[in-house]
């Protein structure tokens, strides 16, 4: 996310491959495989790292996981690279199954709520990674409550628009509390891209740049609108609050930020606003794969494009240069695929992408 106007840092010389970190602060080239984690509420309630969590650092991380029998999506993959910036400040967070299988049950016995939701999030930060870090952490967890609550109150079905915004002014309100404790946190904020992918719909609730595309039949369909300061809504209720959007080597809310919505940002409200545009799509068996990914992807690449690549990688048609390929087709090995792009195309962000597959790639 560009955020404030900084200097960018020299060009890196091209890179054969992206580099990952793991361990003890080893490079390696892989993808990290593992199983899909069963929990025991509504989310797993440990003090433990939520499951799937990637923590990136300055080199990036890159997961594969296959999805359990009951989980609505088959795959998913994604990676989270530094690219050109100075310093990382997307994060990503994938929880399969943020129903309880036991809760989900129960909830559906007496509504239409979806028996299984699977959680995939991307978080970019800017002005430092603090409040894309307490997202991670933070927000699926918020979610989870939202909709625990709807279940208790035996309500037939789940309003998604009020529970996401709630959940998003609800996450806004902690990164704002949180702005007491911690230096200078009332200057940071992070965009917020979820998507639920259940065996039914498929939600994706945005609040700034990043953005959803899915691939259905050949095509890509935006499942989301990007929040910039030019969009001719955003910038008319920019100015109804009495803000200013300032063409300032792009256009930007009071000539500063780059997105007309976001999590935190308190010093920038009520012109940056933390309330989400919510869409909800119904699955078909044409559905082929769902991408999320922070704007260092799309500034440099077309939705188009990014399906083209991704269904080539599914089908096994497209590998990466590295020094342990990964055989045969797979979610990860696209979103790694990508990631390598935006970077030869010249991006100068930090790039994360979640390739999530909903139909085996024909």
């Amino acid at each position: 996310m560009d955020g404030f106007l900084m200097k960018d840092p020299p060009d890196q010389k091209k890179m054969d491959g992206i580099r990952l970190k793991k361990g003890g602060g080893r490079d390696v080239h892989q993808i990290k495989r593992s199983s899909s984690s069963t929990t025991t509420s509504f989310i797993n309630q440990s003090n433990e790292e939520p499951v799937g969590v990637i923590v990136s650092g300055n080199n990036g991380d890159l997961e594969e996981e296959s999805s359990s029998t009951t989980s609505p999506s088959l795959s998913h993959g994604l990676v989270s690279v530094c690219g050109r910036r100075r310093t990382m400040e997307d994060t990503v967070t994938v929880v399969p199954g943020l129903l309880s299988s036991s809760s989900a049950a129960a909830a559906a016995a007496s509504s239409k709520m979806e028996m299984v939701i699977d959680f995939f999030a991307v978080y970019d930060g800017h002005g430092g990674s603090s409040v894309a870090t307490v997202c991670r952490d933070r927000l699926h967890r918020v979610l989870a409550r939202e909709i625990e609550k709807v279940s208790d109150e035996g309500n037939e079905e789940i309003d998604w628009n009020k529970v996401l915004e709630d959940c998003f002014l609800k996450m806004d309100d902690e990164v704002d509390d949180k702005g007491i404790e911690v230096a200078n946190m009332k200057s940071i904020g992070s965009t917020a891209l979820v998507a639920l992918i259940g065996a039914n719909q498929i939600i994706v609730a945005n609040c700034g740049d990043s953005r959803a595309v899915l691939a259905r039949e050949g095509v890509a369909v935006p499942l989301s609108i990007d929040h910039k300061p030019d969009r001719p809504d955003e910038m008319e209720r920019v100015e109804a609050a009495g803000g200013r959007v300032i063409n300032w080597n792009g256009y930007r809310v009071l000539g500063v930020l780059a997105t007309s919505r976001s999590i935190g940002d308190q010093y920038l409200k009520p012109y940056v606003i933390s309330v989400p545009e919510v869409s909800i799509t119904e699955r078909t068996d044409k559905d082929e794969f769902l991408i999320l990914a922070s704007d260092g992807l799309w500034d440099v690449m077309t939705n188009e494009v990014a399906c083209q690549v991704v269904r080539r990688g599914l089908r096994g048609r497209i590998g990466r240069r590295c020094s342990n390929p990964v055989k045969g087709a797979s979610a990860g090995e696209a979103a790694a695929v990508l990631a390598e792009l935006a970077m030869a195309r010249g991006s100068k962000d930090n790039i994360s992408v979640v390739v999530i597959e909903l139909n085996k790639s024909r």
